[in-house]
């Protein structure tokens, strides 16, 4: 009844169809799966390409987290490490007790930023990278500083220079609130 020649076109068309179908479902699950995977947000992109601070920080100051929000919020991005004994972090980058104060922060080139170093100052330093230098420090903790606020009290502070060789020079002197931004 059919003929040689029906059967052949039938099976021929039958394969296109069978290979289009084929063709479509891949095209529709590469389609899919490109979908499926999650877009890099701007924010997300944006704050992956900020300079990063590693920050050692007792888990109970809460001077240290408003510091930290400081730094996120002027062009940082924080990693923070939560330790009971900060000595042996400020010991291994070089900072000498008398520049001590609650917390360390170190740079992805291996820089030091001590204490309530106001975020202004520490792109200044990165950008200039100064020779022989260790990093900065706010030795103590001034009132005013950020994260250090107390209403609108502002104590006057330096910003130390600190050398390889263990000397400092004044980097900056911060006589205002609003100097620190």
């Amino acid at each position: 009844m059919f003929s040689v020649n029906f059967l052949s076109k039938w099976s021929f068309s039958k394969s296109v169809v069978v290979f289009f179908t084929v063709v479509s479902i891949s095209a529709y699950s590469q389609a899919k799966t490109e979908q499926a995977e999650p877009a890099i947000s701007h924010e997300a992109a944006t704050k992956a390409s900020l300079p990063i601070l590693e920050v050692y920080k007792s888990p109970t100051c809460g001077c240290c987290k408003k510091w930290i929000d400081h730094i996120d919020n002027n062009g940082f991005q924080s990693i923070v490490h939560n330790r009971v004994d900060l000595s042996s972090i400020k010991k291994k980058q070089g900072i000498a007790p008398r520049y001590r104060s609650c917390h360390t922060a170190v740079s992805e080139e291996g820089y030091s930023f001590e204490g309530h170093v106001p975020a202004k100052f520490i792109k200044q330093f990165l950008a200039e990278k100064p020779k022989d230098a260790l990093g900065l420090a706010v030795p103590a903790m001034p009132v005013g500083t950020p994260g250090m606020e107390v209403g609108d009290k502002f104590q006057p502070y330096r910003v130390l220079l600190l050398k390889t060789d263990g000397s400092y020079e004044t980097y900056s002197m911060v006589n205002s609130y609003k100097e620190q931004f």
